[in-house]
């Protein structure tokens, strides 16, 4: 996830989108069970629920109108077939920058338990990494390149081995998060002055070595399918950019991420559009790996950039509608290359001592933590 200000029009009154209680949207889309596209059973859909264990830990109960119930449980119950977990090297252990490889073995567990398949995200920082930020691990500084080449290889093989000896192999991998400006800056760095051949080479070199430290700890009948990860899910030219030096340089991956946040990134339609774009040039599968909207007021419109593209209402029944409507786009993406729609920090309610991204505006749980309308999209039984 990112704040990164990208694809922009002129921005509609916020007073607009508020009084909106349910609005229906203007892409076109069909229905999410409907006769044409992917089949929503065949997608990798659910949710990042990187900070579940710590919500829990500080209180926060999730439930569908009764007692108590495991979020897991419940948004398997709703539909959801995917979870994507965040990894950090060594992270500080503040608010929820909780995720060591113990507490992602732990909860990656869970997760497998559920029945559920598991994405991992490699950061390759001890905090966040996107877009603005990708600060190498303290315990890393001061490589050289090839060194630190050796490392992510090295650190990368020894988290998959540790994962598949506990049982819990991950089904994608994601080397880098939302790496549009390349990841352990500045070695790794492109874009503006460090859009350079030798900065590309780096970052490449950068990305083969996770890549190979995946497979070095894999055995002839596993199956992990990497992914790259960028951004600017409504940027048709960006995308394009990021890929063609994907290309260029031989850096082997199966599924593209996008993230897609319409505050952010644009309309869903030029996200449609950037989708059938991108599936027709590199024919691979598409998965926007990250998501969300708001189901009421409150938390996040200070975050906002432009608030053309937020067509849908700031309600439960909004955010359902927004989620189904941008499910609908993706699985009828062209060539049946949209694989999958993943939703960011479902599990953020608010809880004591907490900072909760959005205030919890932007769950797929209310307040006191009961499922909203929205998880349900998933479920075509």
């Amino acid at each position: 996830m990112s704040a990164t200000n990208r694809g922009h029009r002129p921005s509609r009154p916020l007073w607009l989108l508020l009084l909106a209680a349910c609005s229906s949207s203007t892409s076109g889309a069909s229905s999410s069970t409907g006769p044409t596209g992917r089949d929503v059973s065949t997608m990798f859909v659910g949710g990042d629920i990187s900070a579940l264990t710590r919500i829990e830990q500080a209180g926060g109960v999730f439930h569908d109108s009764g007692p108590p119930e495991d979020a897991i449980a419940l948004l398997r119950k709703y539909g959801s077939n995917t979870f994507r977990l965040r990894l950090f090297v060594n992270p500080n252990d503040s608010d929820v920058v909780v995720n060591d490889l113990p507490y992602t073995l732990a909860l990656a567990a869970r997760v497998k338990a559920a029945g559920a398949k598991l994405e991992l995200d490699f950061h390759y920082s001890d905090t966040w990494a996107d877009p603005g930020h990708q600060t190498p691990p303290a315990a890393w500084s001061g490589l050289s390149f090839d060194s630190l080449a050796a490392q992510v290889e090295r650190y990368t093989a020894g988290v998959i081995a540790q994962l598949k000896h506990q049982g819990t192999l991950p089904d994608i991998v994601q080397i880098g998060n939302e790496i549009d400006a390349g990841m352990l800056w500045p070695t790794g760095q492109v874009g503006g002055s460090y859009d350079t051949p030798t900065q590309w080479d780096q970052f490449t070199k950068l990305l083969k070595a996770g890549i190979q430290g995946v497979r070095d700890s894999l055995g002839p009948s596993d199956t992990v399918r990497i992914m790259l990860h960028y951004s600017g899910g409504g940027s048709s030219g960006g995308t394009q950019w990021f890929f063609d030096h994907m290309s260029s340089y031989g850096v082997p991956f199966d599924y593209i991420g996008l993230s897609y946040y319409p505050w952010w990134h644009g309309s869903i339609a030029d996200l449609r559009a950037n989708l059938t774009a991108t599936a027709q040039r590199y024919g691979k599968d598409i998965i926007v790996i990250e998501t969300s909207y708001p189901w009421r007021a409150g938390g996040w419109e200070s975050m906002v950039v432009d608030t053309f593209a937020m067509v849908w209402g700031a309600t439960p029944s909004g955010q359902r509608q927004f989620l189904s409507d941008l499910l609908s786009v993706v699985r009828t993406t062209e060539g049946n290359h949209g694989a999958g729609v993943i939703w960011w920090y479902p599990e953020a309610i608010p809880v004591s001592g907490l900072f909760v991204w959005g205030g919890g505006s932007l769950a797929l749980f209310d307040t006191t933590g009961k499922v909203l309308p929205a998880a349900s999209v998933f479920n075509t039984k």
